[in-house]
């Protein structure tokens, strides 16, 4: 399975989002996130993505990670409102490449729609645990709802993000089915070690899972960096054509009852680092929580 054409041309996505706004001063607390700034601050927003398309990101996530129907409208909204806050992640970033292109960037940049997982609209941690405990086809529902209305703001692609099991994943791929998705999509995984998705699936199986659905990429995300070659080497052995993402965190720990990021981690990724992940099977590299545009440049170098 060749890198999706929609992807050939890029190597390098953005950073993180929510740890960027938190690091210009914006105030993220609450159940939305950083979806929060959709409505609150949108132009802050559109500046983080501009930002890392013009250090050089070929990928940019939009900030509806933590969005959905109803979490808009637990803060008050109505669904209306709320589809049009999701529509409004993905617009922004269309514009922030037009900005990036204003101020002379000419590499290829695409726009990708977050789609994040169930727990992180909970807010209480469980995106990195999974095994929710709800039936399957609720899963179903809440993201074929989802991705539906992010289509409609026409992204280039969809980055299914932060997947913490397979239960998950099949209902992602039974939501992307039911919706008749014709972009290209990755589907990213959290995992806990080496070897493991956060609950506890060995990643071949998640590999495989993604390779049967035919999507353009299975993905790491918000994992430990010391994690990210093991899981790339098991994944390329078991499936050597199937094209992998990489974006992991600074390598901190989320503390979900006092919603902080907790323990030592890095800003930036060493070039040897990267070099081992692109030699171990890795197609595109980024950052997520605590990763910003230093070390999105950084990378693009």
């Amino acid at each position: 399975m060749a890198v999706s054409p929609a992807l050939a041309d890029v190597a390098v996505l953005d950073g993180g989002l929510a740890s960027e706004l938190e690091m210009r001063g914006y105030d993220l607390s609450g159940d939305l996130w950083s979806a929060r700034l959709l409505r609150e601050a949108p132009d802050a927003v559109r500046d983080v993505h501009t930002t890392y398309f013009t250090v050089g990101a070929g990928v940019g996530i939009s900030a509806s990670y933590q969005a959905s129907r109803a979490g808009f409208e637990r803060a008050g909204m109505t669904a209306a409102e709320a589809d049009r806050m999701l529509q409004l992640s993905v617009r922004l970033v269309h514009e922030a490449r037009e900005r990036a292109r204003e101020r002379g960037a000419a590499h290829p940049m695409l726009v990708a729609a977050s789609v994040g997982p169930f727990g992180a609209v909970r807010h209480d941690g469980s995106e990195y645990r999974g095994r929710y405990g709800i039936a399957q086809r609720r899963l179903v529902d809440f993201h074929a709802e989802r991705i539906a209305v992010l289509l409609s703001g026409d992204p280039d692609l969809l980055a299914i993000e932060t997947v913490p099991d397979l239960v998950e994943a099949e209902a992602v791929v039974s939501a992307l089915a039911l919706v008749g998705v014709s972009r290209p999509a990755w589907l990213s995984f959290s995992c806990a070690d080496e070897e493991t998705t956060n609950a506890g699936q060995p990643i071949e199986e998640a590999a495989a899972l993604v390779a049967g659905a035919g999507l353009a990429a299975v993905g790491i995300n918000c994992t430990a960096p010391r994690h990210v070659a093991g899981l790339v080497r098991r994944i390329r052995a078991a499936e050597p054509d199937l094209p992998i993402v990489v974006y992991p965190n600074a390598g901190r720990t989320w503390d979900a009852q006092v919603g902080e990021w907790r323990g030592a981690g890095a800003d930036t990724i060493p070039a040897d680092t990267v070099t081992a992940w692109r030699r171990a099977g890795a197609d595109l590299v980024g950052g997520c929580c605590g990763l910003g545009p230093a070390a999105i440049a950084a990378l693009t170098r």
